[in-house]
């Protein structure tokens, strides 16, 4: 492919064995790995991708911090995925209440949290894409390959315990995220 004008900005990003990337256009990826694919597409970052032996190389055409930022955001983004798609991300939450228990189950694509404060209504945290959510006895487990939809799951989990008109000094109840494994770039 001949380049009509010169890239200002280049980023390698470096293709370990057994994974796979796939690039249609110039700016929409898909990266196979023993853990699954992922899909993302980049067109609204003004790059061009491409593939080049064992590298993937992400060109800007924008001068100055601008470029290189956005490079090297995109770079960021297509380790995660390769990360995501040969070990995956797993987020640890722990249960914490002090006198009422809460109880916690997995219906469907949401977490349903029951009991919280002494609360009669159910507080619902919603689970995003394809990922797993486990609950063993006071442990939450989120698993998944593509970062950005485990850790918005936790997020929710976590945020839909989140007290408001208590000192939280004081009530220390609920979920809160204690682990998080995979290498995470950004």
């Amino acid at each position: 492919m001949k380049l009509l004008y010169h890239p200002y900005v280049i980023e390698k990003v470096s293709i370990p064995e057994g994974v796979e990337v796939k690039i249609e256009g110039s700016s929409k990826i898909t990266i196979k790995g023993p853990k699954g694919a992922l899909t993302k597409d980049f067109s609204h970052t003004k790059v061009c991708l491409r593939v080049e032996g064992d590298y993937v190389l992400i060109e800007s055409y924008i001068k100055g911090k601008r470029g290189k930022s956005t490079c090297r955001t995109v770079a960021s983004h297509i380790r995660n995925m390769i990360i995501g798609v040969t070990e995956g991300f797993v987020y640890k939450l722990k249960i914490v209440y002090s006198h009422f228990p809460m109880a916690v189950k997995v219906e469907g694509d949401k977490v349903v949290i029951e009991n919280f404060m002494g609360e009669k209504s159910k507080r619902i945290a919603k689970i995003v894409g394809n990922v797993k959510v486990q609950v063993k006895g006071d442990d939450v487990i989120v698993e998944g390959v593509d970062l950005e939809q485990v850790s918005q799951t936790a997020a929710n989990i976590e945020r839909a315990t989140k007290i408001k008109e208590y000192d939280p000094r004081i009530f220390m109840d609920g979920i809160y995220i204690y682990e998080r494994k995979g290498k995470s770039v950004v």
